[in-house]
């Protein structure tokens, strides 16, 4: 009976880890990587540069983050995030990026079902994962890959890419399922703009969260 009693308490604690929104997102980020032939923590990486943001002193990824036109939003829910999403939509705006993976509305709702579905973890990061891949297979290198993730301009692929390696380098190689992310958050460079995502839905005035069409504003300041 106590083994049970142990059993039931470890399944509950590992069930309420992983309902953790970070944790959705580093769980998506392995198992689309798992699918797609990608190291782990390249994605992992990714994911954090996309959104990471500082909690409890470690850097974490955050699955409703909504950015539109660079003002960007972290969401406390899934039903926060979507109604975010139905406002812009209904105002006819559609370059906002969502999720986990930050893909960019306008060019890829298309990929999705609903606005559920894109934001959905498993498959956004699925969709971003397949993405990746195909900038490595051009580049046959996860940084130069992780920057076309990012834009088709040199320069702010080139800040992108830098935050990613820094990120990529903190994280250990080969991470399992439930792996916590330990990254302190004060050891990676911050943005080069200064407007990283906000908590709980307060605003900023950045640039664009990694949309993922070339022609996309950049994550690091103004211009295109």
């Amino acid at each position: 009976m106590m083994f049970r009693l142990s059993s039931l308490i470890l399944l509950l604690a590992t069930g309420l880890a992983s309902a953790d929104p970070g944790n959705m997102c580093r769980d998506a980020a392995f198992g689309a990587a798992d699918r797609f032939g990608i190291p782990r923590d390249v994605l992992l990486a990714i994911t954090l540069t996309e959104t990471g943001r500082s909690v409890d002193g470690t850097l974490q990824p955050w699955p409703w983050a909504i950015n539109h036109a660079g003002d960007g939003a972290w969401h406390a829910t899934e039903a926060e995030a979507l109604a975010a999403i139905e406002s812009l939509t209904a105002a006819g705006q559609h370059n906002f990026d969502v999720g986990c993976f930050q893909l960019n509305h306008r060019w890829h709702a298309s990929g999705f079902t609903s606005a559920q579905d894109m934001i959905n973890p498993e498959r956004n990061a699925a969709y971003a994962a397949r993405f990746l891949r195909q900038k490595y297979d051009d580049t046959q290198d996860w940084g130069l890959a992780a920057a076309a993730y990012h834009s088709g301009t040199p320069a702010y692929a080139t800040q992108y890419q830098a935050r990613f390696e820094a990120i990529l380098a903190n994280l250990p190689p080969d991470m399992v399922q439930g792996s916590p992310i330990t990254i302190a958050a004060d050891s990676i460079p911050a943005r080069p703009n200064a407007y990283p995502l906000l908590v709980a839905g307060q605003r900023g005035s950045g640039a664009s969260l990694v949309p993922l069409d070339q022609a996309a504003r950049p994550l690091f300041g103004a211009g295109g």
